[in-house]
């Protein structure tokens, strides 16, 4: 409570977490209506895939959460929570296990390829634990739904009109998670993350070497990395090894705890749409993933720009800003931008004219703001105040 200082309520979305589930986004406050009962709720999009909605003014969860049990893992001296909350509605929106069924599958060969190469780690739903890595396996926990899954910093949106959440979400965040001994120059600690048989290395911090002009950090080369027998590609002839699609945005209604409808975002990667393995496949657009891509609500659509760059017959090496039908998911329009976007966009009115603002950068783009407003003739739906 900002008056008095007071904490209201809590609640623990993660019970000792051991993934990077942090919540690494803003909730989203949203008045609904869910069985004739208003209720003035707050919605949490997470990593993980799931979207946590609770009654903002008591805390009490809108839909029950269960507390499920989970595996338990071996690492030495670590303790593992017995169970986790699991939300009954809405159901998760993105992936946050990896199983056989969610490897590539684009023909059979590759998916008996894709096998092999996670024979030598642990599978599992979401909260599959962490392993202690080892050269003759496993290697570390495969995870979806953790560093860099589901929906990341930028967030989700919210439709007061619709009490529809609109949220990006990786589908395919593939991130390994093994356990090892680090150096004691390096670490007291009886454990850090690596692989084994592989340099215990320091991570760098976020920016670091991050603007346009900055010198690169030093990489070690490929054949050190493969040295000890540890490392393992998660690629299957320089393909992603977790099927499409790889990056969506979903449509969630908090009325009903359902999604309305989902659809793959972001063109087909130029590593898919050019692979000679694929040549001859009818491959449908796959999306992308990434962790920075957030969505902007207006009076009939939903935007958001690709997260990566391709190249395609119909545009040039770049990024399309994306326009979708909010109640259908079609996609409806999209303009060229040079790089891909970074956050959410946001809209404005200056003069009863609407402008669409973005950031974009990556790579060697230097980060920019690039406005998009409709031509003064267009004679598109609009509201009676302008907006479309």
């Amino acid at each position: 409570d900002l008056k008095t200082g007071q904490r209201k309520w809590h609640y623990q979305l993660v019970h000792h977490p051991l993934w990077d589930m942090d919540i690494s986004s803003a909730p989203l406050l949203a008045d609904i209506n869910v069985n004739g009962r208003a209720i003035k709720a707050v919605a949490q999009p997470t990593k993980q895939g799931f979207l946590y909605v609770f009654d903002r003014v008591t805390g009490k969860p809108v839909w029950p959460i269960e507390e499920r049990p989970v595996e338990k893992g071996s690492v030495t001296g670590e303790w593992y929570a017995p169970t986790q909350p699991f939300p009954t509605k809405p159901p998760a929106y993105s992936r946050n296990g990896v199983s056989i069924n969610d490897l590539i599958d684009f023909t059979p060969a590759l998916r008996d390829e894709a096998q092999t190469i996670v024979s030598k780690y642990k599978l599992g739903p979401v909260f599959t634990p962490p392993v202690e890595s080892k050269i003759d396996g496993p290697l570390a926990t495969l995870t979806l739904g953790t560093a860099s899954g589901g929906t990341n910093w930028p967030g989700g949106s919210y439709d007061p009109e619709t009490h529809t959440v609109y949220a990006f979400a990786c589908n395919a965040c593939l991130t390994p998670i093994g356990l090892v001994a680090p150096p004691k120059e390096i670490s007291d600690m009886n454990f850090v993350a690596g692989t084994a048989g592989q340099e215990v290395r320091v991570r760098s911090g976020p920016g670091e070497n991050a603007g346009a002009d900055s010198p690169l950090p030093p990489r070690a080369p490929a054949g050190d990395r493969a040295a000890g027998g540890g490392f393992t590609p998660l690629n299957v002839r320089g393909l992603p090894l977790i099927k499409p699609p790889y990056g969506t945005i979903s449509a969630i209604n908090l009325d009903r705890g359902e999604i309305t409808w989902q659809t793959p975002h972001g063109d087909t990667p130029d590593a898919i749409r050019n692979s000679p393995v694929l040549k001859g496949l009818n491959i449908p657009r796959t999306g992308q993933s990434g962790y920075n891509v957030g969505t902007l609500i207006t009076k009939t659509l939903v935007i958001a720009g690709d997260g990566q760059v391709t190249t395609t017959p119909e545009h040039p090496r770049g990024a399309m800003l994306r326009a979708y039908d909010k109640a259908t998911g079609k996609e409806v329009g999209a303009v060229y931008m040079p790089a891909p976007q970074s956050g959410s966009p946001m809209t404005y009115m200056v003069n009863g004219k609407q402008y669409i603002i973005v950031a974009i950068s990556g790579g060697p783009y230097s980060g920019e703001y690039l406005a998009f407003s409709l031509p003064a003739t267009d004679d598109r739906a609009e509201t009676n105040d302008g907006r479309r």
